[in-house]
């Protein structure tokens, strides 16, 4: 099986060629820079020395996901997702061939980083191909841990921080993201087959899936979605000493993702807690908007 078919044509790589770095890192920006409109906006607040070294964790997480949502069949994904994950246990063996890995490499190096995170990583992505419903909230936080957590941490690991206090409060902000996302998204997710609001709460609240397929809102999902946004904000909340314990440049990101999360919760209240009739997102100046006031904010004594 060839990845390549089910993958944009920019993934492409020169089959058996023995990529150099600069070559693997000029490969890495062009994925981040093509794939993800934002990162290159997000980016701007970064130290320039640093910019290189996130586009190689983006590439190796966009390449994960993309192999994991991309190829339609499940044993497919799973054997491709195995094959992704050897390539990064022969990076860590010194030895990478993918040019991901050949960038990834040197960031693996200069920063100490562990394998724990890219590995956690993997290991949502391959739960995906499987597990669709969260019996319990614990379950779905375990998910969290895999899926939204890791990416902090290796943020975090590029500056420089390794203590358990910031990577515990990093771990609030994005698994609130994640759950944000996931609020934003309970019809989208359903086309997909996939419910992450819990089953658990699913029946306190006495709302059923056939409800969510139905897209019929009544004041039984108007108390659940009311639960889960609090919950949400609770997490933000809990993970918002962060900004002011991370470098000034780390301190815009972190407020940029942290009042983007909390504006799409304020957007799903504005919409009556109705999330099955209309999808709740960012207009494009809401979001140039959250930039440039902490853009200014960190300018201004």
């Amino acid at each position: 099986m060839s990845v390549y078919e089910y993958l944009p044509s920019y993934y492409r790589i020169t089959e058996g060629h023995a990529y150099s770095v600069p070559e693997a890192e000029q490969y890495t920006e062009r994925l981040a820079r093509t794939h993800y409109e934002n990162f290159t906006v997000v980016s701007w607040f970064l130290p320039s020395d640093l910019r290189r070294h996130m586009f190689n964790v983006y590439a190796y997480c966009r390449w994960s996901d993309d192999l994991g949502d991309e190829i339609p069949d499940t044993a497919q994904a799973l054997r491709a997702l195995d094959w992704w994950r050897g390539e990064l246990e022969a990076c860590y063996a010194s030895k990478p061939r993918h040019p991901v890995f050949v960038a990834l490499r040197e960031t693996i190096d200069a920063f100490q980083i562990p394998s724990e995170p890219f590995h956690h990583l993997l290991d949502a992505f391959v739960q995906d191909q499987t597990v669709k419903r969260f019996p319990t909230y614990g379950d779905l936080e375990f998910y969290c841990t895999r899926s939204a957590n890791p990416v902090g941490r290796l943020v975090l690991y590029l500056f420089g921080f390794r203590d358990a206090e910031r990577q515990q409060l990093s771990d609030c902000t994005c698994t609130a993201l994640q759950l944000a996302n996931f609020w934003q998204d309970v019809t989208v997710d359903w086309e997909k087959g996939r419910v992450y609001l819990p089953l658990e709460d699913l029946e306190r609240f006495r709302v059923s899936e056939a409800q969510i397929g139905r897209r019929e809102f009544d004041h039984s999902f108007w108390e659940l979605m009311q639960f889960e946004v609090d919950r949400a904000r609770r997490l933000f909340a809990r993970g918002l000493p962060l900004v002011h314990m991370a470098p000034r440049r780390l301190r815009l990101d972190l407020e940029i993702f942290t009042r983007g999360g909390e504006k799409i919760l304020d957007r799903i209240e504005e919409q009556g807690f109705d999330v099955l009739s209309r999808r709740p997102a960012l207009s494009r100046s809401t979001k140039a908007g959250l930039i440039l006031k902490r853009l200014v904010g960190g300018i201004l004594p």
